[in-house]
């Protein structure tokens, strides 16, 4: 995997991801997997909306909106993959996969990805979610400088043993101080469509870019992704319904208006869509995904 190209229309490396805002039909059911089971704060709540944080951080991670009477979202259609937490540590991860295996949660998988180490799992909704952690950026790269990710098995067993040790140590009150969102995974009509809106558009820069499989990661300041983008069972599909349950909206934060009149220029040329105010622009990809940038 080659090293992505430089180009001065890019996103500053400052950016990182803001909350990622999800459609559930039980916010009760919801607020409380999401507190009891993955150990995120209540921030704030409402009738029909939740903001759930991390540790002592006041900022907002997720954000539930209850839709009532909501479907699940149809196999082939785009939209979420899923959304992907990064904890601040390997211990932090490995006490998220111990309160998960006291509490007889099911995980949908585990990898190594060379570049992190990650949990996988569904929330009630059957909203796809990453739990990770991160290795450092030199271990990134191979002896050549090659940018490498790939997917190996995790040992879990060994992570397990971890987490059990550090709980022991520091009982569970939930995610640690620090926990965000690292990265959104997508499922795309069209890869070469998405990654020109994602890259050309908004000014993600390629990571890798597997078309032969039908995947891509785009990203700023060299971080392994800031987005996913697959195919695997969207190729060529519609939108999920209005009434399923799934991603309403996910936040990119850069650093100033600049950046930002930049990405409106930039969408301009592209003839996209987009609404625009003094801080924020909102567009969908042309797979219906919407993306906010926030300064």
């Amino acid at each position: 995997m080659s090293q992505p190209a430089t180009s001065v229309r890019v996103l500053p490396a400052e950016t990182t991801l803001g909350p990622a805002s999800l459609i559930v039909a039980d916010l009760d059911r919801s607020v409380s997997f999401y507190r009891d089971m993955l150990g995120f704060r209540v921030l704030h709540r409402e009738s029909e909306t939740a903001k759930l944080g991390a540790g002592e951080d006041k900022a907002s991670i997720l954000e539930l909106t209850a839709l009532a009477g909501a479907h699940p979202k149809p196999r082939r259609t785009t939209g979420l993959y899923h959304v992907a937490i990064l904890t601040p540590s390997r211990d932090a991860l490995a006490r998220v996969l111990y309160h998960l295996a006291v509490s007889r949660y099911p995980l949908q998988g585990a990898s190594d990805h060379i570049v992190s180490e990650a949990l996988y799992l569904a929330d009630p909704d059957g909203n796809g979610l990453e739990i990770y952690r991160d290795r450092p950026r030199a271990n990134w790269y191979d002896a050549a400088g090659q940018f490498q990710m790939g997917t190996l098995p995790l040992d879990l067993d060994k992570l397990l043993e971890e987490g059990a040790t550090s709980t022991e140590e520091r009982p569970w009150t939930g995610l640690d101080t620090g926990t965000r969102v690292g990265h959104v995974h997508l499922q795309v009509a069209d890869l070469a469509a998405a990654v020109r809106f994602y890259t050309e558009g908004l000014g993600f820069e390629t990571m890798v870019h597997m078309p032969e499989i039908g995947a891509a990661f785009v990203s700023a300041g060299g971080y392994h992704h800031h987005l996913g983008l697959n195919t695997w069972t969207s190729r060529g599909a519609p939108p999920p319904p209005a009434d399923a349950v799934g991603l309403r909206v996910f936040e990119i934060v850069i650093p100033d208006g600049k950046t930002l009149d930049a990405v409106a220029t930039r969408l301009t040329s592209l003839g996209v869509s987009f609404e625009k105010t003094e801080n924020a622009i909102e567009a969908r990809d042309p797979s219906g995904n919407l993306a906010r940038l926030v300064v």
